[in-house]
């Protein structure tokens, strides 16, 4: 659980969390998605730069710890790439569906948007951790 591999890979993965997320959210989805935001106030103007962080290592952790299971001993780009993909999926579909029924937070369009978005955002997560595990694992 605290080999090597899995604290560098949380690190670094950690480290997208933080700067990819706010490439991905903050400058790229961000005019895309304004008009799809039903609930006013939903996004805070500036966020609470701790909590970001420490949330980033905690899903780091997480995921690097899952993919250390996930990928066997075949670890690489391919399974890393594979694994954020399904995580993607899981999150940026799966829970934001859940979210589309049950909450206005968001319009179909935007909850579509954002899933993309997910998709990319754990790929490139499972990209990094896949090729760091295969270089120290």
């Amino acid at each position: 659980m605290f080999s090597k591999a899995n604290l560098v890979a949380t690190l670094l993965t950690a480290i997208w969390g933080q700067m990819g997320g706010f490439l991905l959210w903050g400058i790229i989805a961000e005019p895309l998605m304004a008009d799809n935001i039903l609930l006013e106030g939903l996004i805070k103007p500036e966020p609470n730069f701790a909590f970001l962080a420490l949330g980033c290592l905690v899903q780091a952790f997480g995921f690097c710890s899952i993919y250390r299971k996930f990928g066997m001993n075949e670890y690489g780009a391919a399974s890393g790439l594979n694994m954020g993909i399904l995580v993607g999926i899981m999150i940026g579909l799966g829970e934001k569906m859940i979210d589309y029924a049950t909450a206005n937070m968001m319009d179909l369009q935007g909850t579509l948007i954002n899933f993309a978005i997910y998709v990319i955002f754990f790929g490139v997560t499972g990209l990094i951790a896949g090729l760091i595990y295969k270089k120290l694992a």
